[in-house]
């Protein structure tokens, strides 16, 4: 059986040695008995750290829920715990600030969007659905302030909020949904497609990139109602297919990856009333083969981005430079897998995961933030469908 086909049950198990302790030396005469040496096991520390894959339940190599497992801290290996079932279609995942909440689009017909309340104990439970107004929900993120959850309708090309309980994490029942009806959609594509929504690092501004028409829209969130005014709006390029945006940590300028024309742009943002400027399109470095890219990321000390590229199937590493108003094309990594969908960073920025959706596998990468270099380690891991990684 190949290793895309094993199922998410497989598991990889760690083995441990005890080492027999020294025994003490005879006491001999009127001597001072001698210190026996503190017994020392060469079993390192645990140093596994929770896990969630975001799946697909319907369609080829199909999971059955949100995918549970652990890794390990410093070589990365992951292993399986389980699967949180009663979930599905759960394509993205969005943990809260207090990190005792995990969220999940329900990326159906008729969208919805799930909140889970997580416990130390691996007994993660439901707390319930929500309308998203529209179809194919496919990406949505917690506002800074921990009270309202963003989501994107890819099928419909509308962004929703719904307002967050502050003490259980349950959902509420939608404050605001938005239809991109303008501009009108940009060549090839048949109406408008939101694939993203996300809230500038200051808190001010939540942006939404929408593919079908080609643009990013800028709204203010009101942090009473939770309804959403649109500020501004920009179109990059026409038939460029934004698809993913993410912030140098200056929150001057931000990063937008283009799924249809594979190029990249950066783009200045002004804070002070949320307009974005683009600049001009970059490649990402997979030369003339059909390659589309999927997601950006830039590293914690704003030195280095990478961006996963589906179709190619590899990496792009760009060094930051001008404060982060250039990206400077390093080269590019084979990411070990197929399709790799998304992309996140451990929480101490020294471990990439990738998500490969259609070798079913997640890649793991040392990161290097001196010289932006990443490390494949070990083998990747089988799992149905891994579309989203959330490691904690």
């Amino acid at each position: 059986m190949s290793r895309a086909a094993r199922t998410w049950f497989d598991r990889r198990r760690f083995l441990g040695t005890l080492a027999a302790g020294a025994l003490a030396p005879a006491v001999v005469g009127d001597a001072a008995p001698a210190q026996a040496r503190p017994v020392t096991s060469p079993v390192p520390p645990r140093r596994d750290r929770p896990l969630f894959l975001g799946t697909y339940t319907s369609g080829p190599g199909a999971g059955t829920g949100v995918g549970l497992g652990t890794y390990d801290a410093v070589t990365g290996e992951i292993t399986a715990t389980g699967v949180l079932t009663g979930v599905p279609d759960p394509s993205y995942l969005a943990l809260s600030a207090c990190r005792r909440t995990l969220y999940a689009v329900n990326e159906r017909e008729e969208g919805t969007v799930t909140a889970i309340a997580l416990r130390a104990d691996g007994r993660h439970r439901v707390l319930g659905s929500r309308s998203t107004g529209g179809g194919g929900p496919c990406h949505l993120s917690v506002h800074p302030s921990g009270r309202w959850l963003l989501s994107a309708n890819y099928g419909s090309g509308s962004v929703a909020v719904h307002p967050i309980d502050v003490l259980t994490g349950a959902l509420g029942d939608r404050t605001d949904l938005v239809a991109h009806t303008a501009p009108p959609p940009g060549p090839g594509q048949s109406g408008p497609h939101a694939h993203q929504i996300v809230t500038a690092p200051d808190g001010r501004y939540v942006l939404a990139v929408d593919l079908g028409n080609d643009t990013v829209y800028t709204y203010w969130l009101h942090g009473l109602s939770g309804r959403l005014r649109r500020v501004s709006a920009v179109t990059p390029r026409p038939g460029a297919g934004p698809r993913h945006l993410t912030f140098h940590p200056s929150g001057r300028y931000a990063y937008l990856a283009n799924e249809v024309d594979n190029t990249v742009v950066v783009c200045a943002y002004d804070p002070a009333n949320g307009r974005l400027s683009p600049g001009e399109p970059q490649s990402t470095g997979t030369g003339p083969g059909t390659s589309y890219p999927a997601q950006f990321l830039v590293t914690r000390n704003g030195r280095f981005a990478f961006l996963a590229n589906r179709g190619d199937n590899s990496l792009t590493r760009y060094a930051v430079e001008a404060g982060g108003g250039r990206l400077r094309l390093l080269g590019t990594v084979p990411v070990g897998g197929d399709f790799p969908r998304h992309l996140a960073f451990s929480p101490a920025g020294d471990l990439l995961f990738a998500g490969n959706q259609r070798s079913g596998t997640v890649t793991v990468f040392a990161v290097d933030p001196k010289r932006g270099e990443l490390r494949r380690l070990g083998e990747p891991f089988a799992a149905p469908s891994p579309v989203c990684v959330v490691p904690l």
